[in-house]
């Protein structure tokens, strides 16, 4: 039976990741709340939210875990010559609502969200305290892509990302993966398998592997000036 969380309790400690179902992977909990406090003690220990609408809220920790290390970024000649026609500029917590709500537009393939408005307001909630932050990627003004997630210690934690026009969202991401890297993150956690990642450079590793390498980097500081640009 899957365990449910108290929505009363945000301090209420989650199940052992060894518990996690294998089908579907990696589910581990439902119910709880979005609060700030279950939120951040979620990304701290492996676990995030992902659900429809139409579901209760569900905890997930997969195995194998997405992750790229910042050294191991690939971009490929075709996007290096995107990047140096310069066509895009970008910036970092100037838009972040509207990013997400970019983001929470379904797919061509998609008949819905997961980015519900509740999900919306409480990764706002979480950025407004400092932990959430967006990248964005602007055309004549206009926002074009982009991609939002949650930053604890070292460790990035992206959780989507969207794009009007080509490549724009490969521009986020390979911008903010070498921002990152100057900033003094050792790793970013992509979830779960994605071609789009994996072409730049994303690798699953165990999630025993994953577990180990957040509990050493969520306890250090990055740069000072990280997110001050």
């Amino acid at each position: 039976m899957l365990p449910y969380l108290d929505p009363h309790q945000p301090n209420q400690e989650f199940p052992p990741l060894s518990e996690a179902f294998t089908d579907p992977d990696g589910l581990l909990a439902a119910g709880g709340c979005l609060s700030v406090q279950r939120l951040i003690n979620a990304y701290a220990n492996g676990i995030f939210p992902w659900y429809s609408e139409e579901d209760p809220l569900l905890w997930w920790s997969p195995d194998p875990r997405l992750v790229i290390f910042p050294d191991q970024l690939h971009i490929s000649k075709s996007l290096q010559k995107t990047i140096r026609k310069q066509r895009f500029h970008i910036s970092y917590d100037k838009a972040f609502i509207d990013v997400i709500a970019a983001c929470s537009n379904p797919r061509a393939d998609e008949a819905g969200t997961w980015l519900s408005p509740e999900m919306q307001i409480a990764y706002t909630e979480l950025h407004q305290q400092g932990y959430a932050h967006s990248i964005e990627v602007w055309s004549d003004n206009k926002l074009v892509g982009g991609l939002y997630g949650v930053a604890i210690g070292q460790m990035f934690f992206g959780e989507s990302m969207f794009h009007t026009q080509t490549d724009a969202s490969k521009i986020a991401f390979v911008t903010l993966v070498q921002q990152l890297t100057a900033w003094g993150y050792q790793l970013i956690d992509c979830q779960v398998h994605s071609n789009h990642l994996v072409s730049l450079g994303a690798q699953e590793i165990p999630r025993t592997h994953f577990i180990s390498l957040l509990k050493q980097y969520r306890e250090l500081a990055p740069n000072k000036q990280a997110w001050q640009t």
